[in-house]
């Protein structure tokens, strides 16, 4: 079977090259470099690798990755190494203020660990077994990672890559009872902090945009269904935006416990001070968030208005006390 080919398989090769020559504290030749990046071992011929291994150098060079050769030949041997200069590709030091360190703060709740896939995986591993020493530290940085709080994100992110047709729950605004959708995955994207799913819903027999926090429970893969292609024209977010639209800014009205609640405070303004309550007057554009959002302070926070955001808070502490009570609400 032939190799994958296009940008995508271009860019898996680019990073395979790079971890490739930031692993190792002594330069590659390229005999060693052919045998560990798993794309140029695919090559047809010596001169079609060498054709692909010069495109990619300066491709590197062009990016600003510092490329470094080497004379590693000895006194009757001419051979060039290659390897990454580490202190040019690293960043320098870093320092941020205390504003910007709650911001880091808040989004390390929403990225989770995932471990580098694939052929980049195979390219460490092909590293090991040739004896390079490694150099550990040069690799700080550039592992990806990925992922939500959204439990069905896995799955559906999934499907809509392998083009496959799912099933799931799912609870439209102001209803309480999740009913089944079959759809044809189309994209994933996110929008105003929320992650959203495009694609064709067979039962409606219409496009439709799902949002991702409201599928109620596991995404299910349909099987035996029809093969589908997704639109040349589709853009997720473009679609997204003109289903979903631009969010409206509301105002709400919480009870905040005096020493809590300190992003609400720094967000809102304060309208009476009472004993060891506090009253704000708080925007928000998604009333789901700032339902989540409040629900995590617990009793220190009571929303006093608007009436959908209060009920949306009780929702879900209600959902929280019946699944801690073995159901019994």
């Amino acid at each position: 079977m032939s190799s994958p080919t296009g940008p995508a398989a271009k860019t898996e090769r680019l990073l395979n090259l790079v971890l490739c020559l930031l692993y190792t504290r002594r330069p590659l030749p390229k005999s060693t470099i052919r045998r560990i990046v798993p794309q140029y071992g695919d090559a047809a011929s010596d001169e079609a690798f060498d054709r692909m291994f010069e495109r990619d150098k300066d491709e590197l060079r062009e990016l600003g990755i510092p490329l470094v050769t080497q004379d590693i030949g000895g006194a009757w041997d001419d051979e060039t190494g290659y390897r990454i200069d580490q202190r040019e590709y690293a960043l320098p030091d870093l320092e941020f203020e205390p504003d910007e360190l709650a911001v880091l703060g808040l989004a390390s709740r929403t990225w989770a660990h995932a471990s580098l896939a694939g052929p980049a995986a195979q390219a460490l591993r092909k590293l090991k077994a040739a004896g390079i020493e490694r150099d550990g530290d040069s690799l700080v940085g550039i592992e990806p990672r990925l992922g939500t709080s959204e439990p069905a994100f896995e799955s559906v992110k999934n499907a809509v890559v392998a083009q496959q047709t799912i099933s799931f729950g799912y609870r439209t605004a102001g209803q309480g009872q999740a009913r089944t959708r079959r759809v044809q995955p189309w994209g994933l994207a996110s929008w105003h902090g929320r992650w959203y799913l495009t694609g064709f819903d067979l039962d409606r027999a219409a496009p439709r945009v799902f949002r991702l926090s409201r599928i109620d429970g596991a995404v299910s893969v349909v099987r035996r269904a029809t093969p589908y292609v997704v639109p040349a024209d589709h853009h997720a977010q473009e679609m997204i935006r003109t289903t979903v639209g631009e969010q409206v800014q509301r105002s709400a009205r919480l009870l905040v416990h005096r020493g809590r609640g300190g992003t609400l405070r720094r967000r809102g303004s304060i309208v009476e001070e009472q004993g060891q309550w506090s009253t704000l007057e708080v925007p928000f554009t998604d009333g789901d968030a700032l339902a989540d959002e409040v629900c995590g302070y617990g009793s220190d926070v009571v929303v006093q208005a608007p009436q959908d955001v209060r009920d949306l808070v009780v929702e879900r502490l209600r959902g929280a006390l019946a699944a801690n009570s073995g159901g019994a609400a």
